[in-house]
């Protein structure tokens, strides 16, 4: 199991890093039927403002997902919200960072963290804030 509610304290933080490949949105298409363009159709992104396709912003947050349910809190967290903004495209290939730090203890086991997520040169592309049950 994870870290337990009287384990956590508030500062800290967990991470995940992960490249995103051409298989890892063309995997999530399928599974999501997310079909859009903008993610599987080069040809048709190729003028667009972001010069090809780019990476399902749900990819994206499912790395944030990895980071609360393997690490901080970790096995066992249950996930009762999460707030989401987008805040640049990521391309394939890129190398994603997602971060967690715990922002707020509240009653019933509860626990408020900041969730963001970098590129590898350090461009904020996601932020947002989750709300979980830690593991008993």
């Amino acid at each position: 199991m994870g870290k337990t509610f009287s384990q956590i304290n508030v500062g800290d933080t967990a991470s995940f890093e992960k490249t995103i490949s051409e298989a890892d949105v063309y995997m999530f298409a399928g599974v999501t039927g997310d079909m859009n363009p903008a993610h599987i159709n080069h040809e048709a992104m190729k003028n667009t403002k972001f010069g090809g396709r780019i990476v399902h912003g749900m990819l994206t947050a499912g790395l944030v997902s990895a980071v609360l349910g393997m690490q901080l809190p970790g096995p066992g967290t249950i996930y009762l919200s999460q707030q989401l903004s987008f805040k640049a495209p990521v391309k394939m290939g890129e190398t994603i960072k997602a971060v967690a730090e715990v922002i707020e203890k509240l009653e019933k086991g509860r626990v408020r963290i900041k969730t963001t997520c970098y590129s590898q040169d350090g461009v904020e592309v996601l932020d947002g804030e989750a709300l979980v049950i830690a593991p008993k």
